[in-house]
């Protein structure tokens, strides 16, 4: 529990900020529908294009122009006295006296340049801003560690979090008070930004010592919450049967997913229950697993015409998204239809597959390797109102549009088969701003099967007009303004995504998706990384690198060098996950108690160091460095590795008994720990057509503990023969490719025949 002090510190100033607004009741929430999460900007107006047209206008930058995060630079032009997240902010608030206002949200997000055009860009608010506080805007994606602090500590303070974040600071940089979007004005039970200004400046002027306790206590609650579950104890299979519960519990039957509105895609939660099927063949596992992701793909939350998915749905249909489409959630989503594929052989699971890796490649990979963060949702009106912006106005269409591009004969089938109405689609119930009036967002309405019949025509004819109408709708969606890119590299994202173009290069064999996860990674190590002074960062613009690498960097990004090397057996991307490893060891992990820290522990700014284990829209890093660890002990038999990860599971084991729903991903985690991996190894050369085919056959089947080693009579069978040293004798039969399937070391009888090893793959462990 939070202090009696620091509870009655917020609530003084709640009340001095008005005790006479009017409540918010059922009738008039809609209006703040939405606001902790989302997406925004626009793509024709790129970074550069906004900075040059603010010049031209003749409006003086603030110190944020010197920034390359597109976030802060959406902000440089604001009347706001801005500070980046640094030491001379934080200097400035000690020696005036002030306390900080601190406002952290991401280039995408709905309701940041919501704010951002209504209180910043605000002559007189931003007179007081900097009149009463220290401002500092922070870009989430680049830091972080800042965010997730004060995120848990708005948690704390309210219930609920979101972005924007707004949070108020003593100047040692200990929250106080918090919020999300704040409005320029009061309305609907929610103070304006001048009364919230007035109340902090009061409450701060005459109980300046009462305020500094509460931001002591409340930073030691968040410091103490983690640990007081932690438990020490590892978990078993009672674990994975709880998690399994808890989602099943949640599960919509109807249209799948786990929660009501608003809905989220969560990968993380596919990803654990398909392992769980596999470990238990119980079919509602898989079942719940296929039906969210064919619903999704139905809805308007996926791009019918372009691809990729958008961030989340407002509606339990998943019909009417959030529009921004981020990296994570393509390079996530990636997997689990591939690993829905490999279970089914669907071939519905693998086009959904491959139809988001042709839009990350189209509109999210960089020309010379590496992948944009993210898209976002706002675009202009059309090409004549460049300043008009609209969410979805890339994506949503009136009937008379599709009508005129199609003719009319292929738009009654095209609008029957997607829900295409005169009047629009967007129930009203889901649409609260009334944004999308008369407009038409793109799903399935009906299958190619009710619409042959509906129409007389035959499911073959059916299916070729909607694959001519989708093309035609694309290239007449090109010509529209298109959304803002957030063109920053992440490591951490840049890390999944590299996995999810190697993971499908093992499933499809497409040579383009291994050269372009190849060149991803080495554009990675090669500008990202410093090999002499093994210094590894996290964010690369416009030419520069910053920041140096969070837990999550590292450990996605050993991640993908592991699927690089089961992708194509190039022994370097093993040796550099053993370097990036060793590192992450040094610089992260908690040798007394077991898990992970986010951060080094190095920056003084960051007043909590956290262990992150919430599997959310991305997984923690500890998820999958513990993962990671597991995989490299297997394939290198190192001992202390895998007693570092057991270690780290039982450190977590108090959260896993309690909230296991919570962390899916380091369910999946444990599944691999508590499970006896096979090590497949294949003795062949790469080029061999039949080690080809046995690689095929292995890559056709759904075993996720598992790894896979090469060995060639090269480097790389010498490489991992220093590890494992009976793989120094392993060989080819006769001459020919040949698998050996092996758990603990201990192999079957090699064998040259495809439909033998699919037979051992399927073998459960005794």
């Amino acid at each position: 529990m939070l202090s009696i002090i620091g509870i009655l510190i917020f609530f003084l100033i709640n009340n001095i900020i008005d005790n006479n607004h009017k409540p918010v009741t059922a009738e008039n929430l809609s209006s703040f529908a939405g606001v902790t999460v989302t997406p925004d900007s626009s793509k024709e107006n790129t970074i550069k294009k906004f900075i040059a047209e603010q010049f031209a206008k003749g409006r003086k930058p603030n110190r944020l122009i010197k920034e390359k995060s597109p976030y802060l630079l959406q902000h440089a032009f604001n009347p706001v006295d801005w500070y980046s997240w640094g030491e001379e902010a934080f200097e400035k608030a000690r020696r005036e006296g002030k306390p900080i206002f601190l406002s952290v949200g991401y280039s995408t997000c709905y309701w940041c340049h919501v704010m951002e055009r209504e209180v910043f860009e605000n002559d007189s608010i931003a007179g007081l801003m900097n009149k009463y506080v220290i401002a500092i805007k922070v870009d989430r994606e680049e830091r972080p560690d800042v965010d997730r602090v004060y995120m848990t500590a708005l948690q704390a303070m309210t219930g609920g979090g979101g972005w924007p974040m707004s949070i108020f600071l003593t100047p040692d940089l200990k929250p106080f008070y918090g919020a999300t979007y704040i409005p320029p004005k009061s309305n609907y039970g929610k103070p304006g930004f001048p009364e919230v200004l007035e109340a902090i400046n009061d409450v701060w002027t005459k109980r300046k010592l009462e305020v500094i306790q509460s931001g002591t206590n409340i930073t030691e609650h968040i410091k103490n919450f983690s640990a007081a579950i932690a438990s020490g104890t590892y978990p078993g299979l009672e674990s994975l049967e709880k998690g399994y519960q808890s989602l099943e519990n949640n599960y919509d039957e109807k249209n799948g997913g786990f929660n009501k509105t608003p809905k989220f895609p969560r990968p993380v939660s596919i990803n654990f229950l398909l392992r769980y099927y596999k470990r238990t063949g119980n079919e509602k596992a898989l079942e719940m697993s296929l039906h969210t992701l064919t619903k999704m793909a139905e809805g308007g939350i996926y791009d019918h015409i372009g691809g990729g998915f958008h961030r989340y749905a407002t509606d339990e249909l998943w019909r009417v998204p959030h529009f921004e489409k981020m990296l994570y959630d393509q390079a996530l989503l990636v997997n689990s239809y591939l690993e829905s594929y490999q279970i089914t052989h669907n071939k519905f699971y693998a086009d959904l597959a491959k139809d988001i890796l042709g839009y990350v490649e189209r509109n999210m990979t960089r020309p010379g390797g590496g992948f944009y963060s993210a898209e976002d949702a706002e675009s202009s009106i059309d090409n004549l109102h460049p300043g008009e912006k609209e969410e979805g106005a890339f994506y949503t269409w009136h009937k008379n549009e599709i009508d005129k591009i199609l003719g009319t004969v292929n738009a009654k089938v095209f609008n029957f088969y997607s829900g295409i109405e005169k009047d629009g689609n967007v129930n009203p119930i889901s649409n609260p701003r009334n944004g999308f009036k008369d407009e038409n967002i793109l799903y399935r309405a009906h299958s190619i099967e009710e619409t042959a019949k509906e129409f007389y025509l035959s499911e073959k004819d059916v299916t070729s007009i909607l694959s001519v109408s989708r093309e035609k709708i694309f290239w007449a969606r090109e010509q529209r303004p298109k959304p803002h890119i957030d063109d920053k590299l992440l490591a951490s994202w840049n890390g999944l995504m590299i996995s999810a173009f190697a993971r499908a290069y093992q499933v499809f064999h497409d040579d383009s998706y291994l050269l372009i996860a190849n060149k991803a990674a080495n554009f990675l190590m090669d500008t990202f990384y410093d090999s002499e002074s093994k210094q590894f960062f996290r964010r690369y613009r416009d030419g520069e690198v910053k920041y140096p690498a969070h837990l999550e960097d590292y450990a996605f990004l050993i991640q993908a060098l592991i699927d690089l090397y089961e992708a194509a057996f190039d022994i370097k991307w093993i040796e550099k996950a053993i370097e990036l490893t060793a590192q992450q060891i040094n610089l992260f992990y908690d040798y007394d108690d077991g898990g992970f820290y986010d951060t080094s522990g190095n920056d003084p700014s960051i007043i909590i160091r956290t262990k992150e284990f919430y599997d959310d829209a991305e997984p923690s890093g500890n998820s999958i460095a513990i993962l990671n660890l597991l995989r490299l002990s297997q394939m290198t038999d190192n001992e202390q590795w895998r007693k570092m990860a057991e270690k780290s599971l039982s450190y977590f084991g108090g959260w896993i008994k309690q909230v296991p729903q919570a962390m899916p991903q380091l369910l999946a985690a444990l599944d691999f720990s508590l499970s006896k991996p096979k090590q497949i190894i294949i003795a062949g050369s790469i080029d061999d057509n039949h080690t080809k085919e046995l690689l095929n056959e292995v890559h056709s089947h759904f075993v996720p503990n598992k790894i896979i080693l090469l060995v060639d009579k090269n480097n790389g069978q010498k490489k991992i023969a220093s590890f494992i040293p009976f793989v120094e004798s392993i060989e080819m039969i006769n001459g020919i490719a040949t698998a050996y399937i092996c758990e603990n070391y201990a192999c079957k009888l090699p064998t040259t025949n495809t439909d033998v090893v699919a037979k051992l793959l399927n073998e459960k462990s005794n």
